[in-house]
This record gives structure tokens, C-alpha cells and sequence, in this order.
């Protein structure tokens, strides 16, 4: 009977990310206006009646928080996903360990991403004064590689 909470315990660690098992496969992002007080929601369906709002989503999933505040100009930001310093970590673990099957995990649940910025903070502008608040910057789609099956003439 003992030998099988280890060999469980491998079995278990072999199959998941170290990233997954550490940090989790979700993520709280703060999202702050200034002025404070906007009501914020994102892309994702998250809403919130006043700023400060803390949403948990996906480590794997960018969106764009709106907030909006009476008086002043709607503003927007995208919040991105990187690489951090503590998913590259256990990234690592999963290679030390042997774990190619975790590298897997890990690169599908997004566990080695961190999204930035993180606080996020919208800074919205008086409707009367000149000038925009913050607006989102999304990063483009990747771009697909170009396909050379089709060269004819060889």
C-alpha cells in the first residue's frame, strides 16, 4: 500500500506542468482608473461598479478593460500575457524533472504567462477638455506563414 501514494504522486506530477501546479492556470488582474471610481468591464464579460476592480481570468487570455466615468471620456486598455520570471521557473522544473508531457501542459493552460500591465490603470479626460483618455493598443493578430507548397515549375 505505500508504494502506491508515491508511484500516485509521480504519476500525478508527470502528467501536469510544474507552472500549472504552482501558479495555476488563472490570474487576479487589478484594473484602476484615474479618477478612481469609473465603472470598469472588460472584454472578457468582468464588470465592476467602481474602480478599484480585481477580475481572475485565463493566464493564457489578453483582453481590454473599458472604463467609463460621467463627466469624462470613455477610456480602454489592453492587457497583454509575457513570459515571467516565475513561469520561466517552473518551466524550467519541468525540464530538471524530465517532464516533457508538463512543458505541454503548461504551454496550453498559458501557467508561465503573466498578463501586463498589472495594475492597469485607465486615466480618463474631462468630457470638456481637449485630448483623449487612455485607448486600448491591441497587438495584431499573428501573421500566418507563407505557404511554398504551391511553387510550380520544379
Amino acid at each position: 500500500m505505500k508504494l502506491c501514494i508515491p508511484a500516485a504522486l509521480a504519476a500525478a506530477l508527470a502528467v501536469s506542468g510544474c507552472a500549472s501546479v504552482v501558479r495555476g492556470t488563472t490570474e487576479k488582474v487589478s484594473v484602476n482608473s484615474e479618477p478612481p471610481d469609473a465603472a470598469i468591464r472588460t472584454s472578457l464579460g468582468h464588470s465592476c461598479p467602481a474602480s478599484p476592480c480585481t477580475v481572475e481570468v485565463s493566464r493564457k487570455e489578453g483582453f481590454t478593460a473599458f472604463g467609463e466615468k460621467e463627466g469624462y471620456k470613455p477610456g480602454s486598455i489592453y492587457i497583454g500575457t509575457k513570459m515571467s520570471g516565475n513561469g520561466a521557473a517552473g518551466l524550467a522544473g519541468n525540464i530538471l524533472v524530465g517532464g516533457v508531457i508538463g512543458v505541454g501542459v503548461d504551454a496550453v493552460t498559458g501557467a508561465t504567462l503573466d498578463h501586463f500591465p498589472n495594475p492597469a490603470v485607465i486615466t480618463l479626460v474631462p468630457a470638456e477638455a481637449t485630448g483623449e483618455s487612455t485607448k486600448a493598443v491591441v497587438p495584431p493578430p499573428p501573421t500566418q506563414p507563407k505557404n511554398n507548397s504551391a511553387r510550380t515549375g520544379v
